[in-house]
């Protein structure tokens, strides 16, 4: 079952294919603000407990060895008690040594494979988290990057657009400034001055 932050990031994916390209380009597209800040403040909202979940698996590396170190003691001490009443039985004392012997020594080798096996499940278990943890934000990494190379871009197209409108703005206040005086008495044949242009219209 996938987790509600895959999830998010499959959304996101889907969203983000299913927008439009802008015109004259097949690599930039234009997205909804709102909609992107909202599958984005949710994804924020969910990776800490996502990590959170697999930091709890990592810990659990130590409760596994500490189960391990306890059952292991827990069969030395039987093991030894044992070997005390073989012990003290006299009339079967030599027997009693040697079989003593040869159950703490199985008892240890049995303890050792238990905190070896424990150990190697708990480092897997912690680079497997460690691993998808890794690989989650790496992906959440790259989905904003490319959120912000794309935001970028449509703040650059729209300054572009406004400088154009400010130069058509400052021309025709240009147009519309009247001629002096003493330019309208050197027209020759005493003719009216030009009239300003008229329907100047803003691109």
């Amino acid at each position: 079952m996938s987790s509600r932050i895959e999830q998010l990031i499959d959304e996101i994916e889907e969203y983000i294919d299913s927008c439009k390209y802008q015109t004259f380009s097949n690599s930039k597209i234009l997205v909804n603000k709102d909609e992107i800040e909202e599958l984005i403040r949710e994804l924020r909202v969910k990776t800490p407990d996502e990590i959170k979940r697999y930091q709890r698996i990592i810990q659990n590396k130590e409760e596994i060895l500490n189960d391990a170190k306890a059952k292991a003691e827990q069969l030395i001490k039987d093991t030894t008690l044992q070997r005390t009443e073989l012990i003290s039985e006299h009339q079967i004392m030599q027997q009693a040594y040697a079989q003593a012997d040869e159950v703490v020594t199985a008892a240890s080798r049995q303890a050792q494979e238990i905190l070896d096996r424990a150990v190697m499940e708990a480092n897997e278990m912690r680079i497997s988290a460690m691993q998808y943890t890794d690989d989650l934000l790496s992906h959440v990494e790259n989905i904003v990057a490319g959120s912000i190379q794309t935001a970028s871009a449509d703040y650059e197209n729209l300054i572009g657009h406004m400088k154009q409108y400010q130069e058509i703005i400052a021309a025709n206040r240009r147009e519309l400034v009247p001629i002096p005086d003493d330019l309208d008495e050197e027209d020759s044949g005493g003719t009216a001055a030009a009239e300003p242009k008229e329907n100047l219209e803003l691109m």
